[in-house]
């Protein structure tokens, strides 16, 4: 059991609760790990702006990785490094999007968020924007498995998921981990001396490659496998759980 300086949070199905609400148990424990100089990150396939109000409820002024790794920022408002994906991807994913109507689909840019109800406009000015990450959601397993068996023929993109019924898109190499690997840098600790915790498939290579790696509860099967231990489920305070048990020790 080392000593671990940064604990980085998953936010949907992990921080969360099924309301999409922070605990006041996390959020208690959140703050006794923050007062004994710990540092506690977001860690999230969430773009920042959709991750900031929970940040500033928080009182966080600690660095921040939203959309699964292609934002790193040293504090809210201040971005350290952005990955973009290539408009060339956008536009093979959106065009794969449009040939499975079944499949939703929804993609990040730099400054707004995408979907199948509103797409850019020109539809085919894919050029004119800085994507982060296009994504797919459907609940028909085929129609998944078609989806993900194409994209992986490409080679070209990190292929992860935030839940069971959907596929998220990164540039190659881009992964929590790999913007882990990145703060690590930038604060001069360990990726030994960090905590991943998190729910989904976006959360696994976090979860390999930190010093301990946590599932929820809740986790896909995969995600528990991988980690080193498992905790309670994000409706059972599974984050304030970890804090207690390795961070503050009791």
């Amino acid at each position: 059991m080392g000593d671990y300086k940064l604990v980085a949070l998953d936010m949907d199905g992990t921080l969360l609760n099924e309301r999409s609400e922070i605990s006041s148990e996390n959020a208690e424990w959140i703050q006794k790990a923050l007062d004994a100089g710990v540092i506690v990150s977001f860690s999230t396939g969430r773009g920042f702006r959709s991750a900031l109000p929970f940040a500033e409820q928080l009182k966080l002024e600690t660095p921040m990785i939203t959309v699964n790794g292609s934002e790193i920022w040293h504090r809210p408002h201040v971005l350290h490094k952005r990955t973009h994906l290539s408009p060339v991807y956008v536009q093979r994913l959106h065009e794969l999007a449009l040939a499975h109507e079944e499949a939703w689909f929804w993609a990040y840019t730099a400054d707004d968020i995408y979907n199948k109800e509103k797409w850019i406009s020109p539809a085919g000015d894919y050029n004119s924007h800085h994507w982060l990450k296009f994504g797919y959601h459907t609940e028909d397993d085929q129609v998944r498995e078609k989806l993900l068996a194409e994209v992986q023929s490409w080679g070209a993109l990190e292929i992860t998921n935030s839940s069971p019924w959907n596929l998220e898109l990164n540039p190659l190499g881009v992964s929590k981990a790999s913007a882990l690997k990145e703060l690590c840098g930038l604060l001069d600790i360990e990726m030994s001396q960090v905590i991943a915790v998190g729910d989904s498939l976006n959360d696994i290579a976090a979860i390999r490659e930190a010093g301990l790696g946590v599932a929820m509860g809740n986790a896909q099967d995969t995600v528990k496998e991988a980690a080193d231990f498992i905790t309670f489920t994000n409706n059972e305070h599974g984050v304030a759980e970890v804090i207690k048990r390795y961070v503050l020790k009791g």
